[in-house]
């Protein structure tokens, strides 16, 4: 390992455990505190004191960047990787390790610290705040998580440069899933690379999926040691115990897994929860996080149209996140679907009007917002004809393969304004790949990703 980096709330052994991990590896050991600490020519409290908060996370963002390049092992301060800047660049060519423990374990290894509070809560409270508040953010940033509350700092460090590892009979059951799914040389990546990280898109079909494309270029972008493929497979349960058997950090969920998956995960966010889908798992520390980013991908494009009248075609799991961003955008919703007791399912969650497909030709709309598979390549058809569209509204299709859809060509000749599925797939992906490995991205750099 190039570069080790220690991340986690006070309290949790950063500095001791990367002072040992520094002695065994006979490499320089940066602990960002003291380096900001001797940039400013004070002691961090003091800084807090003359200066602020905003003051501090300056100095930090100034030394992680010039760590950027650095061989050794760095311990970061507590709020280090809230920043995506900081993650970035820590993660360059580097592997991030988050260690945590429980809140009355971190509370009593710091109580009397003369750091000043963040919050004007008590000093327990706060710790479970803040470690609440900073959970996706720690998650995120991380390439593994090592729980610290009864370990020594030498049983931690021991745990760094051992790895994961995996017992012979896991190893077997890999190897035989891998083989089935198609990826025997994944597994011979890894037995050759025990230190690369894998993601994936998990669905039925998703050879379609642009995915892989994108991560991987985004992990070389960002100097990440990591490969995404795909987990193609009948049923998500054996796609997730081939998870947990690789050292994997994200799933991209895709159909028609996205409420499936829900019965797998360990802890589902409340936008997830809501919707009723997840199309983004994150793991860590051998548990499993659950978010949707969906509805953001749908309701970045149409943040314009706020208000509006607006219909969603389809009552699964891509319609209930576009259901719940419309809504979020303070719009009238319609809810049709092939199935009438579907849509009425779908719309009574949210309170939305529902109906059949049938029901579209009349209706006074703003906004289509197809989330249905029909269209999706190798299929040419659409469920709406331009004589059924009127000029002047804004049609979003879902799906992005083609790029240009039956439904968004007919559209094109109604005279409507379209969204391709492809923004849908933009916004969504800016909001995974964060959640996945703490980096900010635009919208412009995935775009050039895909090209």
């Amino acid at each position: 390992m190039k570069k080790i980096v220690l991340t986690g709330f006070r309290g949790t052994g950063k500095t001791s455990v990367g002072r040992i991990l520094a002695e065994r590896l006979q490499v320089p050991f940066f602990d960002t505190d003291t380096l900001i600490e001797r940039r400013a020519g004070m002691p961090i409290p003091e800084i807090f004191r003359r200066h602020g908060e905003a003051a501090f996370r300056a100095l930090e963002r100034e030394v992680i960047a010039s760590l950027r390049d650095a061989e050794g092992v760095i311990s970061t301060g507590g709020g280090a990787v809230l920043d995506p800047a900081n993650v970035a660049d820590l993660r360059w060519h580097g592997t991030v390790f988050l260690l945590s423990a429980e809140p009355g374990v971190i509370y009593e290894r710091i109580a009397g610290s003369d750091r000043p509070g963040l919050t004007d809560l008590p000093p327990a409270e706060e710790v479970q705040t803040l470690l609440a508040r900073r959970r996706e953010a720690y998650l995120g940033a991380a390439d593994a998580c090592i729980d610290t509350g009864s370990r020594t700092p030498g049983e931690v460090a021991d745990l760094v440069l051992r790895g994961a590892g995996i017992s012979p009979d896991d190893a077997h059951e890999r190897d035989t899933l891998l083989e089935r799914f198609g990826l025997s040389a994944l597994g011979e990546m890894l037995d050759r690379d025990p230190g690369l990280r894998v993601c994936a898109i998990a669905g039925n079909p998703c050879a379609h999926s642009r995915s892989p494309l994108l991560y991987n270029r985004l992990f070389a972008h960002f100097g990440m040691h990591y490969h995404y493929t795909r987990f193609e497979w009948p049923d998500v349960e054996t796609i997730i115990r081939l998870a947990s058997l690789l050292p994997t950090k994200g799933l991209s969920v895709t159909i028609p897994f996205k409420t499936d998956v829900m019965r797998y995960i360990d802890e589902v966010d409340d936008h997830a929860a809501a919707i009723g889908a997840v199309n983004t798992v994150v793991r860590c520390g051998g548990r499993t996080y659950g978010h949707n980013t969906d509805w953001l991908g749908v309701r970045a494009p149409l943040a314009h149209r706020r208000g509006a009248r607006a219909v969603v075609l389809g009552a699964g799991g891509a319609a209930a996140a576009a259901v719940y961003a419309l809504i979020s955008l303070d719009m009238d919703v319609l809810v049709l679907a092939r199935r009438p007791d579907t849509a009425r399912r779908l719309a009574e969650r949210f309170g939305c009007r529902w109906g059949g497909l049938d029901e579209f030709k009349g209706v006074d709309v703003d906004v289509v917002v197809h989330a249905t598979p029909v269209g999706m390549e190798p299929d040419t058809r659409s469920l709406l004809a331009p004589r059924d569209l009127e000029p002047g509204t804004t049609v979003f299709d879902l799906v992005y393969t083609p790029p240009e859809t039956p439904l968004i060509r007919a559209a094109k000749e109604a005279g409507c304004a379209t969204i391709p599925g492809t923004e849908m797939f933009v916004h969504q992906a800016v909001e995974q790949f964060r959640l996945i490995t703490g980096i900010a991205v635009t919208p412009a750099l995935v775009r050039e990703m895909l090209l």
